[in-house]
């Protein structure tokens, strides 16, 4: 049996110039089949509340929720690395609670590592957690837990003020010990430069391609719905028709009395 993937390894990649590869799970079935294609890293994103909730946005996602979800994905993955989400509430009104909600999606969620979307005051906790002996990812450019104060789904860092202010953040994400950075919806020319100046590995969505490595949800990927697919989404799958096609079958046939046949019956 392989050994599961750890975080200095994910820092080695970089140095040996090798692509990361990181996609969503939110259930067993999910991380069962990201862990047998040798996916490195599986998120467990609080985006399960767009996807698997049906929310608006991230905003609602709690706790208890996350260590569920990802209690589900450590059952599934025996290989790849899991990756946390702290969701929204959970990191910060006080150090002393980031510290107590990391440790739990470790204890009883069952990840190797959280990701934590950067705001001011995450910044001043993030080092605590490290020291408490926790791998932590910055999530930097559009986060999304601040979607109300950025405006909505926006690129980030398209001026120079802005996009210096995100590199000193990666520079100083890097010196707070984060093994990785991800890096969403912000121009390419801005993630080559981070990627360039950074020793951790930066992995994009919606970022370009000189990421150290990528990310995309899965059921994005997959193509699970019809509806709106942002634009830094590759759909590799059309599983929304395919779906749809096997229950329209499947309706038909027991309407027609022809499922179940003889070879489905005792």
């Amino acid at each position: 049996m392989k050994k599961r993937i750890q975080p200095n390894q994910i820092i080695q990649k970089k140095a040996t110039n090798t692509p990361i590869t990181m996609l969503t799970a939110y259930d067993y079935s999910q991380a069962l089949i990201l862990d047998e294609m040798g996916i490195d890293i599986v998120l467990v994103g609080d985006s399960l509340g767009n996807v698997f909730a049906g929310h608006e946005n991230t905003l609602p996602v709690t706790m208890e929720n996350m260590i569920y979800h990802t209690q589900a994905v450590a059952r599934g993955s025996k290989n790849s690395l899991i990756l946390a989400d702290m969701p929204f509430l959970s990191y910060q009104i006080s150090c002393e609670q980031a510290k107590t909600n990391a440790g739990r999606l470790i204890q009883d969620g069952g990840a190797q590592a959280v990701k934590i979307e950067v705001t001011n005051s995450s910044l001043n906790y993030i080092k605590d957690i490290i020291d408490m002996g926790i791998a932590v990812v910055g999530h930097i450019g559009f986060t999304p837990q601040s979607v109300y104060k950025l405006g909505g789904y926006k690129v980030q860092g398209k001026t120079e003020k802005e996009s210096d202010m995100i590199i000193n953040t990666a520079k100083r994400l890097e010196a707070l010990g984060c093994f990785a950075i991800i890096l969403e919806m912000v121009p390419a020319n801005l993630a080559k430069i981070i990627s360039e100046i950074l020793t951790i590995p930066t992995i994009g969505i919606g970022a370009g391609s000189s990421c150290d490595g990528q990310v995309l949800v899965t059921n994005d990927l997959l193509g699970f719905s019809d509806k709106f697919t942002p634009k830094f989404v590759k759909k590799y799958a059309n599983l929304n028709k395919t779906i749809k096609k096997a229950i329209r079958e499947f309706k038909d046939e027991v309407e027609k009395k022809s499922f179940p046949g003889k070879e489905h019956s005792f």
